[in-house]
């Protein structure tokens, strides 16, 4: 009698996945090599996440992550993927700044280089995003409101999904799902899992996760060209009691030439003018970035943008969640910290541990 042929239940598992950040980008790619059916849902227009771009007529800010860094080999093979596109950014010496904007202490050269990829941080994750995109697994401006149990097979997942505006026409329940991966911020996790009213112990356990704002402005200069006003460094933190980070764009490489920068506020601060009108919040800032930097210029653009769950206060201290019995996982850099390279291990462990 010939032998029967069977299949592996991870390989032919349908996989839903919550979140197109780098956590669950990272979870999204490993499943389906090990060939599971997998549908990525994102309530945003872009892929990323915190590594974000925001594009100008003058050129691209990175209104999140700034950069990121290397340092395990499962992430290093994985920027392998897409050659060419990640470079180390010098910035031009960090340097550490006091409350009047003057360096009172210069950070040494970095061990590890920090790693942009080009035109925008965004690029690395719309990249690993493609081969998901092409085949059709991802839905963008695809907010899940609610996980429940599958209407025709219990054992299984259905997801009640909320069309943003502009997005394509969409039914709104996504059902047979075997498992369902949430890789959003913390404080999204618990609101998701108790509107649907489920996994308690997970709630319990990310719990303790905290998460700060941050207000993050965006300037350009169009009227200096490709001529750089102010400091001569491209890059600081500093102890300004509103500014936390300055960051010139246009010294990235693989960016645009027109002078511009990123300022973001310290977590202190944005929290108490977490609900102010975007308007005096821009004010503020932009003068503490005068301060700072020295450049009073009039700018050519203004933004701002609000960040709910910007830098991880208190990390959940392990690399996921999984819950087996439920079909249930966690992941996201919250787990284990704030850089980009945690998002990625949290969404690659939780891969390999819903497959074992």
């Amino acid at each position: 009698m010939a032998n029967k042929k069977t299949t592996s239940p991870s390989s032919t598992a349908r996989v839903a996945v919550i979140g197109a950040g780098i956590a669950g980008l990272a979870c999204a790619r490993t499943l389906a090599q090990a060939g599971c059916e997998v549908t990525v849902f994102e309530k945003s227009r872009g892929f990323g996440g915190r590594m974000a771009c925001r594009q100008t007529p003058f050129g691209t800010h990175d209104h999140g992550a700034q950069y990121f860094t290397v340092r395990d080999k499962r992430f290093d093979a994985a920027l392998g993927t897409t050659p060419g596109l990640c470079t180390p950014w010098s910035a031009n010496g960090v340097r550490v700044l006091d409350p009047l904007g003057r360096v009172v202490e210069a950070a040494p050269s970095p061990t590890e280089s920090r790693w942009v990829p080009a035109p925008g941080m965004n690029a690395l994750a719309a990249a690993w995003a493609q081969p998901l995109e092409m085949s059709g697994r991802v839905h963008r401006q695809a907010k899940v409101l609610r996980i429940e149990r599958d209407a025709l097979d219990a054992r299984r997942w259905q997801l009640q999904v909320e069309q943003t505006e502009g997005a394509a026409d969409e039914a709104a329940v996504h059902a047979g799902f075997d498992r369902v991966m949430l890789a959003i911020p913390a404080p999204q996790v618990t609101d998701l899992l108790r509107a649907s009213g489920i996994a308690p112990k997970l709630q319990q356990a990310v719990a303790k996760v905290r998460m700060a704002p941050c207000w993050t402005l965006m300037l350009a200069f169009p009227q200096a060209g490709s001529t750089a006003l102010g400091p001569s460094w491209n890059a600081a933190s500093s102890s300004h009691h509103r500014i936390a980070w300055l960051a010139r764009e246009s010294s990235k490489p693989g960016r645009g030439p027109v002078e511009r920068w990123t300022v973001q506020a310290s977590a202190d601060w944005s929290q108490e003018h977490l609900q102010d009108d975007p308007q005096r919040v821009s004010a503020k800032l932009l003068k503490g970035f005068a301060e700072i930097t020295g450049i009073r210029a009039e700018p050519g653009t203004t933004q701002v943008q609000r960040w709910l769950y910007a830098r991880t206060v208190t990390p959940l201290g392990k690399s996921h969640l999984w819950e087996k019995s439920l079909g249930l996982g966690l992941a996201g850099d919250w787990c284990l910290g704030q850089r980009v390279e945690d998002g990625f291990v949290s969404g690659l462990e939780l891969a390999l541990a819903s497959l074992r």
